[in-house]
């Protein structure tokens, strides 16, 4: 709901448990008034505010929704643009405004040159979630260039230091959870490298002592894979204010006459704990920002030949796998990396997307058929963004790489990135996807990205510093045209593992790959660090043979572990043995009759393995009938762990039935929640899955 309070100029956006309060003063400034709490909406207003001395301006004590370069403003800004004279200030004043429905835009234009700013947003009420970004429009006859446009900036209501979580990741160890305290100066999280979640997430999390269940928490997060910047700062007033938007880095892009340009959306929030806010952000995801054709179906499970054969793939042997992965349960067949051009190694191949005719003497559709044969779907791994130098498509077009004429190409993992800003490069990794799925029964790619960029010249751009984003819009562009000529076949976004697992591709692809790291252990903490801000139901989990030389898993651990998002299988299956293969068609049975309740229900993160030892996230279907609990633990200190271990998000009204080591149990929701049952955690390799069926279900 959108409320105007025409005699103040002020914005109340209402979600169901918030207000978002702004407005426009008597000079014209947009100003931020208030994120929490519902007040009497006739209660709000603006507070004067008067410069102290020469050094500091009312304008710096300002809260606002955009801040511009310019006038005596010396704080961060989230505009900055140079006019065709040189002048370089921005001086931005209300003009109008509109509402339809949920949507709100409010029109500023600047005092003499001819720009104008949209404010843009959307309230998801029952979401508890408001959708931010800005348009920018040039309507004179000159050029506008800018040197920085965010999307949105917020202001924190306390006065108090809040605490920032983030991640401190890699290759191999995303989302790991950082927090710092802002207390004074500036806080940066970014990325420069062309995908958004290998280091530092495109998102921000604030809280003042906050923890799963309480306390405060604000956030709000880019619906973008490209490079990235989250500048945090607290000034001498204890004013907290966070832009969030496109990175600046290496950043330039001219608006032509009358050209319009929207920014990336932000996605923002507040809630009741970090619990509730992964909850709230995961409904919004599913129901609303994930594409139509699967949000509401759920994930197959899948099999993965990478770690059976690497690059020497045939169809004899994919065929072997293929029939043990379905006398296991598997639901799709995924054939990974070495289908293609001369592609033995990493080395060379890359670009060249047509079937190998020695791997493949009678075709792609000979495997095809044997799969489909077994009941599977079949699915196949593309790189489409790059290019090795030794392949056809490279020597044909060197060109198309990005480069700089007199600079050496660095080449990582062996390959360059292609040039995806030119209108050629697009046709043709268009072109090619397309011909794989007209031509074959395919209902799965695995899209993958395995190198950051350099040498980022692009000589087909008049704006060549706008790369980043041209790229990034380019990728979503040819999914979004390929799903819909080919509705039937899921995307999952995969960078090297979880380099692009942001809100943007989640609003293109249908899952993600969320690291290359399938540790059993490490996983507990990665997927935590996932969930958070992302919906389980797009968080593919492998199961395979990485167990830890210093960390051992067994099989049904990884299972326990992996079960917990869009469960898949990637262990090189020939050399199982009949129990482990027994394991596996076991849990994938299991699985399936919980699969419902994972990928849709809400998660409830109970234990944490960093501070706890135990792992313990519970899972609870909308209508509260059904529920999953996974325990694991890989040895707790001083021998054994004794607690009541308390259920969270159950129906206090309703009696629920279920059975843990051999003993049964038929308790209220009240009692689950409120006292627990006693639980004993021992030894290594410790897993449990526990589920809760209301007794009034049929």
């Amino acid at each position: 709901m959108i409320n105007y309070i025409e005699k103040n100029k002020i914005f109340v956006l209402e979600t169901n448990n918030t207000h978002y309060v702004f407005g426009i003063d008597k000079t014209g400034y947009n100003r931020h008034i208030h994120w929490g709490g519902k007040c009497s909406i006739k209660d709000y207003e603006f507070t004067d505010i008067n410069g102290e001395n020469s050094n500091n301006s009312m304008l710096d004590e300002y809260r606002q929704e955009i801040t511009p370069f310019g006038s005596t403003m010396y704080r961060e800004c989230d505009i900055k643009a140079k006019f065709a004279d040189g002048c370089r200030e921005i001086s931005m004043h209300f003009e109008n405004y509109s509402i339809n429905g949920n949507t709100l835009c409010v029109n500023f234009k600047d005092d003499f040159y001819p720009l104008w700013i949209t404010l843009n947003y959307e309230v998801y009420e029952d979401y508890d979630i408001i959708k931010r970004y800005v348009t920018l429009k040039n309507t004179g006859n000159d050029n506008i260039v800018f040197d920085r446009i965010f999307s949105a900036e917020f202001s924190l209501p306390s006065v108090e230091p809040y605490t920032f979580k983030n991640t401190n990741g890699a290759w191999g160890g995303e989302f790991l959870q950082t927090e710092t305290v802002l207390d004074g100066g500036s806080l940066v999280y970014e990325s420069r490298r062309g995908a958004s979640n290998h280091n530092q997430s495109p998102y921000f999390i604030a809280h003042r002592n906050a923890d799963e269940n309480s306390g405060e928490v604000y956030f709000a997060s880019l619906a973008y894979s490209g490079n990235f910047k989250v500048s945090a700062s607290r000034d001498n007033y204890s004013v907290t204010r966070i832009s969030i938007g496109m990175n600046d880095f290496d950043f330039s892009h001219t608006l032509t006459p009358d050209e319009t340009f929207d920014t990336p959306p932000v996605y923002c929030g507040r809630a009741n704990g970090f619990g509730e806010m992964s909850r709230n952000m995961n409904r919004f995801c599913v129901d609303v920002l994930m594409p139509k054709q699967f949000n509401d179906k759920p994930l197959p499970v899948l099999y993965n030949s990478w770690e059976a054969t690497g690059f020497d793939v045939n169809s004899a042997h994919q065929t072997e796998l293929a029939k043990i992965a379905a006398e296991m349960g598997v639901e799709l067949f995924v054939m990974d990396d070495g289908w293609f051009g001369k592609r033995n190694n990493d080395c060379a191949g890359l670009g060249d997307w047509f079937v190998n005719p020695e791997k493949f003497p009678n075709g792609l559709d000979e495997l095809i058929e044997n799969v489909n044969a077994l009941g599977m779907d079949f699915g196949i791994w593309v790189e489409p963004e790059m290019v090795n130098p030794d392949s056809d498509l490279y020597r044909s077009h060197p060109d198309w790489a990005y480069h700089y004429d007199h600079r050496n190409a660095d080449e990582l993992r062996n390959q360059l990135v292609l040039n995806m800003t030119r209108a050629d490069v697009q046709e043709y990794i268009f072109n090619c996807l397309d011909e794989l799925l007209k031509n074959h029964n395919i209902k799965y790619i695995k899209w993958d990205m395995n190198r950051p960029f350099s040498q980022t010249g692009a000589e087909n751009l008049d704006d060549p510093q706008m790369y980043s984003y041209l790229h990034t819009m380019a990728v979503y562009s040819i999914v979004d045209r390929l799903k819909e000529r080919y509705p039937h076949v899921q995307f999952e976004s995969c960078a090297s593992g979880g380099g692009r697992c942001d809100l943007g591709a989640i609003s293109h692809y249908d899952q993600v790959w969320t690291s290359d790291n399938t540790d059993g252990i490490d996983r507990m903490t990665i997927q935590k660090g996932y969930s958070l801000l992302h919906p389980i139901k797009t968080m593919r989990a492998w199961v395979t043979d990485i167990e830890g030389i210093n960390k051992p898993c067994s099989l049904d651990f990884r299972f326990n572990i992996a079960m917990q998002g869009a469960l898949g299988i990637g262990g090189n299956l020939i050399k199982y043995s009949a129990e482990d293969l027994e394991i596996c068609k076991r849990n994938t049975a299991f699985y399936k009759s919980i699969r419902n309740t994972v990928q849709f229900g809400d998660l409830y993160r109970i234990l944490d393995i960093e501070k706890d030892e135990v792992l313990c996230n519970e899972y609870v279907s909308a209508d509260k009938n059904k529920s999953v609990i996974f325990i694991a633990a890989n040895g707790t200190r001083f021998y054994k762990k004794k607690f009541n271990l308390h259920f969270a998000g159950l129906d206090m009204k309703k009696t629920y039935s279920f059975a843990l080591d051999g003993t049964e149990y038929k308790k209220g929701g009240a009692y689950l929640m409120n006292v627990g049952i006693p639980i004993y955690v021992r030894g290594v390799d410790y897993n449990r899955a526990i589920v809760l069926m209301s007794v009034d279900e049929k």
